[in-house]
């Protein structure tokens, strides 16, 4: 059974305070995806603020990369959506202030639920990082009512 997130705000454009994508969160990663056919795709330049290990970027914010991407995917294709599990696999260590590109897509999608695939990797294509989650459908959003492309 599905849990009831009716309580949440679903709109992307009111979380200017997200850890992740917010634009107005100070020691936020303020990413902003795009949409390249069903895949979504962002850069990321990490800075100190994100060190775990002296010069390594810190897992969880790998994790967190995974996980906004996967969300991204879901919202671009036309649903708003949780996080109800994600797997990660990480491979490489990434350095601080070396660029990082995030993807994801949709992988299957059924009435309640949606499949997801992310994965973090150097400009040469290196893998730093993958993830599969389930995320909950919330609701069908306007890119989806509209059709968009964006």
């Amino acid at each position: 059974m599905c849990p009831d997130f009716s309580f949440l705000p679903t709109e992307k454009d009111g979380f200017t305070h997200c850890f992740v994508c917010g634009q107005d969160n100070p020691i936020g990663l303020k990413l902003k995806f795009t949409k390249e056919g069903r895949t979504v795709k962002t850069e990321f330049i990490p800075g100190e603020l994100y060190q775990g290990w002296p010069g390594l970027i810190h897992g969880a914010i790998i994790m967190a990369l995974l996980d906004e991407a996967m969300s991204y995917a879901c919202y671009y294709n036309g649903y708003d959506s949780v996080t109800g599990k994600l797997s990660t696999k990480l491979k490489k260590p990434a350095k601080i202030a070396e660029p990082l590109i995030v993807t994801g897509n949709i992988t299957r999608i059924s009435k309640k639920l949606i499949e997801t695939r992310a994965t973090v990797a150097l400009k040469n294509g290196e893998t730093v990082a993958e993830g599969v989650g389930t995320m909950f459908i919330l609701k069908k959003n306007s890119y989806y009512m509209e059709g968009s492309e964006q």
